[in-house]
């Protein structure tokens, strides 16, 4: 596709980042312009299509894209998402720390490749889902102006790690039957999660698995010592971790679960996450 046929549209979520998206998008916008790219910004009203758009740039971090697939989940055109919300794991994984302006150059020219992505019950999430203890500590932090990185997520941690208590849960997945107390479900299709936490070090986005990391029932002392080195994906081994792939995985309980998609938290009793193969195209 030459440079006259691309119609880029940037869907903005004006409040990502505590408005940092929206400096972030004048960005991107003045640099189409001024390489004559055609573009047109889609600020509060989201278009009911992408008709006419060869690409589709979203602005904002994982919460907005999660927002975004959920709104569009069949959408087949190219995407790219920049950095700008108060969680960017996906993006960090696809761009790392690329500028704006290399980024735009990717998007104009880069290719368009197939990315994986996930359905939970009925809600899609294409960088992870982490049930248990990271549920909780995402329920805490819901509607608070994040900042940027894992200061909100060490504080919710923090808040969380004395007195969460662990469910009995009965996960099933092909490959394991287990049913005792657990303390988080990580279903990894990135390789962070929480502005950085190697969850899933192993982990591809376009290799048709997840990569499932359950951790088992720790007293307050051992979370602590072992949230550093899950945080730097050396947990992998350890005699409480069990982790491996798989490509659905059944969680339940007799309570509600708490759990979040790509950072948005989610509740139920019984959960069913899928992996969807090549769902998406992102260039990158």
């Amino acid at each position: 596709m030459t440079t006259l046929s691309k119609n880029i549209a940037i869907i903005l979520n004006p409040s990502a980042g505590s408005g940092r998206g929206v400096i972030l998008a004048k960005k991107i916008t003045d640099h189409l312009f001024s390489i004559s790219i055609n573009h047109f910004l889609f600020n509060n009203d989201w278009p009911s299509s992408f008709s006419g758009f060869s690409d589709a740039w979203i602005v904002g971090g994982d919460g907005t894209l999660n927002y975004f697939i959920n709104k569009y989940p069949d959408i087949d055109i190219p995407l790219m998402i920049f950095k700008g919300g108060s969680g960017n794991d996906f993006q960090s994984l696809l761009y790392g720390n690329k500028t704006v302006v290399q980024m735009i150059s990717i998007g104009i020219s880069g290719e368009a490749k197939k990315v994986d992505a996930g359905i939970c019950n009925e809600k899609y999430f294409i960088n992870c889902a982490g049930i248990g203890f990271e549920g909780a500590v995402v329920e805490k932090i819901m509607g608070k102006n994040k900042r940027v990185g894992k200061i909100d997520f060490y504080i919710a941690i923090l808040k969380r790690i004395f007195f969460y208590m662990e469910q009995k849960l009965k996960i099933k997945d092909g490959s394991i039957d287990l049913h005792e107390k657990c303390l988080m479900v990580s279903v990894m299709n990135g390789k962070t999660s929480g502005g950085g936490f190697m969850v899933g070090p192993k982990a591809s986005i376009n290799d048709g698995f997840f990569e499932i990391n359950i951790v088992k029932a720790l007293s307050p002392i051992k979370r602590i010592f072992y949230l550093p080195v899950i945080e730097k994906g050396k947990h992998i081994g350890l005699p409480f971790v069990h982790y491996h792939q798989a490509q659905q995985i059944t969680i339940q309980s007799e309570n509600l679960i708490p759990a979040h998609l790509d950072g948005e938290y989610y509740s139920a009793k019984s959960l069913t996450l899928k992996l969807l193969p090549e769902k998406y195209l992102f260039r990158y």
